[in-house]
């Protein structure tokens, strides 16, 4: 399971933009997380975008409705089950999310001043269909590599 929230200025971006980001940020965090792009393992993950007034965003101690430029703010925060997440993986998924969000804005390169926060939701702590979710089940499924099965269960303890 997996919620990626992009909070961006109101209308920075499209409807052709978000569509596409839908995809490709779900594939940025997927094909890490499982280790292959598996289609069966999409229905874990969900990009919401969360669009706010550039009255109500500021950089630098000033809102941007007053900085009296274009800045191109977005955060994105990426919330995932406890799993395998080693700094390598949380690095590869998080160049992976910016260079999306570039590829869909037209830009050569991220903004400086795209940020994104990448949160582990400890085991025990997410819920859905009336209870609450673990991975572990979840290693069974097939949509994991043998190679991530092997380092989820090693980060939690050979579960």
């Amino acid at each position: 399971m997996t919620i990626i929230t992009v909070n961006a200025p109101t209308g920075r971006l499209g409807l052709e933009q978000r569509r596409e980001l839908a995809e490709t940020l779900t594939d940025a965090v997927l094909v890490p997380e499982v280790g292959q792009p598996a289609p069966a393992a999409r229905a874990g993950f969900q990009v919401h975008f969360a669009e706010r007034r550039r009255d109500m965003m500021a950089i630098g101690g000033r809102l941007l409705s007053d900085a009296g430029q274009e800045l191109d703010v977005m955060v994105i925060d990426i919330a995932v089950m406890d799993a395998a997440w080693q700094p390598d993986v949380r690095a590869q998924v998080i160049e992976r999310v910016l260079a999306a969000l570039a590829a869909a804005c037209g830009l050569e390169k991220p903004s400086p001043t795209w940020w994104v926060n990448f949160r582990v939701i400890d085991e025990g702590s997410w819920g859905s269909s009336g209870g609450v979710l673990s991975v572990l089940p979840l290693l069974d499924s097939g949509v994991f590599t043998e190679e991530r099965v092997k380092a989820v269960r090693a980060a939690l303890g050979g579960a």
